[in-house]
């Protein structure tokens, strides 16, 4: 008996370490099968923002067609949140138009964000947001685990990839309390105290079309957050604005509680406040800053179809120029028999409220003056009224199919004369059988600012016409080859040299430097614009101001009123030698050098050698005389020819009536300039 019960333990020890050898080995078959998770990259699609992430750091798979212009980019190399991600990796260059996978990291916000044209991608300027992202190829770095689900900062992201799945930013509420919903009116009318015990309510679904910017929807329509914080379409003065509460509609705008509210609710952090803004709205691009005027054909001969592409062409243009009052400023004006303006520089401030104008521009019909659009333009365009800044280059271009019906060359002139820098880009001109039916050969050429092939574009076809949109950019905005900005009046260092000998007198002395002034009034001042400087002389010599001592009209005019009478000899010689060296010396390279001299009597010393010195200096020569001064010495002082140089009037109560002769004859001398 003892045997059998031996021999059955022995059985039960044996069977055991079987059971136990095969569990142990089936083990290491099952470890074997099993694999590690294999990292999925999340998708997303184009108009993903990268503010609407809250990871500091993914890798991103982006599909094809990122590189559509819809998809709003902001910077160059550093971004800002609002850009879309796969966006800004095409303009970076990482990544083509064709998609795939980048690394993105989170950076510290930036005071600006320049904008530029790259890969097919025009970035817009930005002058500051919270925060920025940098993009890179997707090799992942060591030690650093990346996600495979993104985390968004709202309940359901309107960006994510349909299937996909996304964690909402999280919004705990207070600890120890019930959830209870509560609606807006309640939450406005707590005590500060009760308010940190309030739950909200469910925010509603808010989509976002990816061909429309996220502008601030009706109320029922945004999340409740939203409402909260910002109010659509209203402000603190208008009916219905809530009182306590203030519009945030742009990046850097105040924010201000609603009254007897306590911000630390628990359920939405202060910083993430900053991202329910509206879409962020450039300034414009600083480094293109013009006032531009485009002139569109609307007669009947382009026809619907071209007409549609010169639209098409215009709101290229505008998304492509970064439009905002920093930067380039645009008008259209049609023309056919007559023209007309269809919106002026102030009445659009950024790039996408000029190309919604531009698509619901209709055709006017007629001929195809457009000499008589040039001369509009000149006259009523460029005004103050109509948002012209005064600083900035005034650049016209004009757009025609085949060749205007009327002449453009004296309008032009005098669009010239005025500063306005005219562009002409002339479309499927006319062929050789056609050219007997041209008004005016060689219109292109009588009408752009010059004539060395800048200011001109011959495009053979409209469908070609797209390709003139980057020179075209490039041109308008190199401001320093707008050489029609530079007017007789806003391009000169005017040195006025004034006689202050004992001849002449206080009183006189006096209607010498109301001459002076009137003169003046006449330029445009500023350091960049026209400078003034003067030299009062008798035997010695003395600079009252220099060229860089004032810069606006008002100093000028207050420091010529200044001037006190000095009194002594005449030693005209010596004084515009030292006018030379002490004024016109520390002109600007640019700048036009006019020296006006003005006085009542003949030199004691030599005029010739000083005078020769100043006309081979290019020094610009204008003799004033009054009363007992030499005409034989004037007319050796002034440039030549002297008959547009020299002036004389028998008495100084009669200086006032020679202003207009010699602001004619400096304005006539100027645009005399050869235009090649």
């Amino acid at each position: 008996m003892g045997i059998v019960v031996l021999t059955m333990k022995a059985s039960v020890i044996e069977m055991f370490l079987v059971l136990l050898v095969t569990g142990i080995h089936s083990n290491k078959e099952m470890t074997k099968k099993i694999k590690r998770p294999k990292f999925t990259v999340p998708q997303i699609n184009c108009d993903v923002k990268a503010g609407k992430i809250i990871n500091p750091e993914f890798i991103v798979k982006c599909p094809a067609g990122c590189q559509d212009p819809k998809y709003h980019v902001y910077g160059t190399g550093v971004y800002a949140s609002y850009s879309s991600v796969c966006g800004a990796a095409v303009h970076s260059g990482v990544l083509d138009n064709s998609g795939g996978k980048i690394l993105v990291r989170k950076v510290a916000g930036q005071s600006g964000y320049k904008g530029s044209f790259s890969n097919g991608v025009q970035s817009l300027s930005l002058p500051r947001w919270r925060e920025s992202f940098i993009v890179s190829e997707s090799k992942p770095q060591k030690g650093v685990t990346y996600p495979s689900t993104l985390t968004y900062s709202s309940s359901k992201s309107p960006d994510a990839k349909a299937g996909e799945t996304t964690k909402a930013y999280p919004r705990p509420s207070a600890s120890g309390t019930t959830a209870q919903p509560v609606t807006l009116m309640q939450v406005l009318a707590m005590p500060a105290a009760e308010v940190n015990h309030a739950t909200l309510p469910k925010p509603f679904p808010f989509v976002a079309s990816a061909t429309s910017s996220p502008r601030p929807q009706p109320l029922g329509h945004r999340s409740w957050e939203m409402d909260l914080w910002t109010t659509p379409h209203t402000s603190s003065n208008s009916p219905g604005a809530k009182p306590g509460i203030q519009k945030q509609d742009s990046p850097g705008a105040a924010f201000q509680e609603p009254m007897g509210t306590d911000v630390s609710f628990g359920f939405i952090p202060k910083e993430e406040l900053s991202t329910q803004s509206s879409e962020p709205v450039s300034l414009g691009d600083p480094n293109c800053k013009v006032d531009l005027s485009f002139l569109i054909d609307g007669s009947s001969g382009i026809g619907k179809r071209r007409f549609q592409i010169q639209k098409q062409f215009l709101a290229d243009i505008a998304q492509t120029l970064d439009i905002g009052p920093a930067g380039p400023l645009m008008g259209v004006v049609q023309y056919g028999d007559n023209p007309a303006t269809q919106f002026n520089l102030k009445t659009h401030m950024n790039s996408q409220d000029l190309k919604t104008a531009i698509e619901k521009i209709t055709q006017r019909g007629g001929l195809s003056n457009v000499g008589r659009a040039i001369s509009f333009v000149t006259k009523t365009f460029f005004s103050k009224a109509n948002g012209n800044r005064g600083g900035a280059p005034n650049v016209a271009i004009v757009l025609v199919d085949g060749w205007p019906t009327d002449k453009v060359e004296e309008a032009s002139r005098l669009a010239r004369e005025s500063g306005i820098n005219i562009f002409f880009i002339t479309v499927e001109a006319a062929a050789e059988n056609e050219k007997q039916h041209v008004m005016e050969p060689s219109f292109a050429n009588k009408a752009v600012c010059r004539t060395n092939g800048f200011y001109s574009f011959n495009v053979p076809s409209w469908l070609g016409l797209s390709k003139t949109m980057q020179p075209l950019v490039k041109r308008v905005c190199d401001t320093d080859r707008l050489a029609c900005s530079k007017t007789c009046l806003n391009s000169a260092d005017i040195g006025f040299v004034i006689d202050g000998s004992s001849s002449v007198g206080t009183g006189n002395f006096r209607t010498v430097l109301q001459f002076v002034a009137n003169l003046s009034k006449e330029f445009e001042i500023s350091d960049t614009d026209t400078r003034i400087g003067a030299v009062q002389y008798t035997y010695e010599q003395r600079l009252e101001f220099g060229f860089d001592k004032y810069s606006t009209k008002p100093d000028i005019l207050n420091a010529i009123k200044r001037v006190g009478y000095w009194s002594g000899g005449t030693s005209t010689g010596a004084a515009i030698h030292y006018a030379l060296e002490q004024l016109f010396k520390k002109s600007k390279p640019n700048k036009r050098k006019l020296m006006i001299l003005i006085t009542d009597g003949r030199s004691y010393d030599d005029v010739r050698i000083p005078a020769m010195a100043a006309h081979q200096k290019g020094v610009i020569t204008y003799a004033i005389g009054v009363a007992w001064a030499a005409q034989d010495e004037l007319e050796i002082i002034a440039t030549h020819p002297a008959r547009d140089h020299s002036f004389f009037v028998d008495e100084f109560d009669n200086l006032y009536k020679s202003v207009p002769k010699i602001i004619q004859n400096i304005c006539t001398e100027f645009n005399a300039q050869p235009r090649n």
